[in-house]
């Protein structure tokens, strides 16, 4: 009876231990946060929906996006002559976030407006309209049932560091582990070669081009080219620089501006032969439009026409001639130089190439990461691209907008001149290159870090993290509970010999 009554309370102590560990660690009900980022670029804009579970804020990899909205037209610097369209232009995009996110968050969801090249442009020009678009856009969004957390211009040195935060807060360069515990990009990641260290981001928007990476051998030389963070306990010295201008349509006008200037037989016909564009593409621009902004406006001079009439050439050699011209290589005023005199440490580790840089060239399938394209045929699969005529491509690619498929053979020619001559990438290292889209679930961009850098998620020291799991913890709990009621029951055992034993010993 006695060891009955033992054997029954030995259960009942295993079974109340295991209890009161299940019950005091059991995990609190997910308590999702969302945060919206409104990416408004020089050709359009693009809203974000992120969310993460609140428990688990200062974690890397826990933030996915959720949703991605393409606002329709122009980005918000195009409302320049009607800026009161800019805010209205945002609201469908903010009506789907509304569905996404549920509606007793509405009010605690903070919404942000990062506005980039295109409205940087706009306020040099115009800063009274740069205001006005800028303001008809806050209205908006303040209208909306969100916590409006303010709509800004960045600056070129904030798109090119967010850009470089979110890329490796992805990757899970930051806190490596647990990002691979969560996600299915673990095989990617194990392609990196510097799986350990930081990735360099490389960004392309329509109106300027980041460059941000962190290098052994950074130089003070130029100082204003230098960020330093400390993220998770480590600390990184950061170079980066955006060229304002040197974004794809800006490059283009850039050319355009260049080549007509020095053409001679445009002054008689006002036509231009351009060999970026297919053979029989045909397009006709207004020099006012040509020379309007700040990139091209110091290049204006008189012309005895009002329109310019391009026609493609489909010359890819040429096509680079033309575009390396915009790149003054001559004067370098530091130890090393990118180009335009701009200092540029020595290219270290892999890049993330995303944006403009990823769209097209994986238009041109040259974005594989199993097994990466070789400089030389990057260039060739080009070249075969500007060569074939616009009346084939445009039949063969007929559900993709003309003015974006016109401009593919340039923006592919122009990608390779800005990564090899302007930065220059060569063929030992341009396979560190690794053209990204999306990175698990959500987009590459700026955006993401802006959000995490504003609602303060990546702390500056690592967060305390519990030695054991929930299942460690809970398992060694009932592995002690054990432990320790066999122990007790051996030692009474041991000391309070029940009769049936003291009768058999003697």
């Amino acid at each position: 009876k006695i060891l009955l009554i033992l054997g029954l309370l030995f259960t009942l102590a295993v079974i109340a231990l295991i209890a009161v560990a299940v019950t005091q660690n059991k995990p609190l009900p997910k308590n999702i946060k969302y945060g919206i980022v409104l990416d408004a670029g020089s050709s359009h804009t693009n809203l974000y929906v992120y969310k993460w579970p609140a428990e688990k804020e200062n974690d890397t990899g826990v933030v996915q996006q959720v949703e991605m909205c393409k606002v329709e037209g122009p980005g918000i610097s195009g409302y320049s002559h009607a800026t009161e369209k800019a805010g209205p232009s945002l609201a469908q995009c903010l009506r789907q976030a509304e569905e996404v996110i549920p509606s007793k968050q509405h009010q605690e969801t903070p919404v942000y407006l990062g506005a980039t090249a295109g409205m940087r442009l706009l306020s040099l020009e115009n800063k009274s309209a740069a205001d006005k678009v800028l303001s008809s856009v806050e209205k908006t969004l303040r209208s909306a049932p969100f916590n409006f957390q303010g709509a800004r211009i960045i600056s070129g040195q904030e798109e090119g560091a967010y850009g470089w935060i979110t890329i490796n807060y992805l990757l899970g360069n930051f806190k490596q582990v647990l990002y691979q515990q969560q996600s299915g990009w673990t095989k990617f990641l194990h392609s990196l070669k510097s799986i350990s260290e930081t990735s360099g981001a490389l960004d392309l928007g329509g109106a300027s081009t980041q460059i941000t990476f962190v290098s052994n051998e950074l130089s003070s030389e130029s100082p204003e080219n230098l960020l330093y963070f400390r993220l998770y306990g480590k600390d990184y010295l950061v170079y980066t620089h955006s060229f304002l201008c040197y974004g794809k349509d800006q490059a283009l006008q850039q050319k355009l501006a260049r080549d007509l200037q020095a053409s001679t037989s445009t002054v008689a016909n006002s036509s231009l032969l351009d060999p970026c564009f297919h053979q029989g593409y045909q397009r006709t621009i207004n020099i006012s439009d040509l020379f309007k902004n700040p990139c091209t406006s110091a290049k204006e001079k008189q012309f005895p026409f009002s329109q310019l009439y391009i026609q493609g050439e489909g010359n890819y050699q040429k096509c680079r001639r033309n575009i390396q011209k915009l790149f003054n290589k001559t004067n370098c005023p530091y130890s090393s130089c990118s180009f335009n005199g701009i200092y540029l440490p020595p290219l270290q580790g892999d890049f993330g190439a995303f944006s403009a840089f990823y769209f097209v060239m994986n238009f041109l399938n040259l974005t594989s990461e199993q097994s990466p394209v070789a400089l030389d045929k990057v260039a060739s699969a080009i070249e075969s691209f500007c060569a074939r005529p616009w009346h084939e491509v445009k039949t063969a690619y007929h559900q993709i907008k003309e003015k974006y498929l016109s401009e593919y053979c340039f923006s592919g020619a122009y990608i390779l001149s800005l990564l090899e001559n302007g930065y220059e990438f060569t063929e030992k290292n341009w396979q560190r290159i690794h053209f990204l889209g999306k990175i698990g679930s959500s987009d590459a961009g700026w955006t993401l870090g802006y959000m995490l850098n504003l609602t303060n998620m990546i702390p500056a020291e690592d967060p305390a993290v519990p030695p054991l799991s929930y299942g460690s913890y809970v398992g060694l709990m009932v592995l002690c509970s054990l432990v320790v009621v066999s122990v007790l029951l051996f030692a009474w055992l041991l000391f309070h010999k029940p009769k049936c034993l003291q009768k058999g010993i003697v």
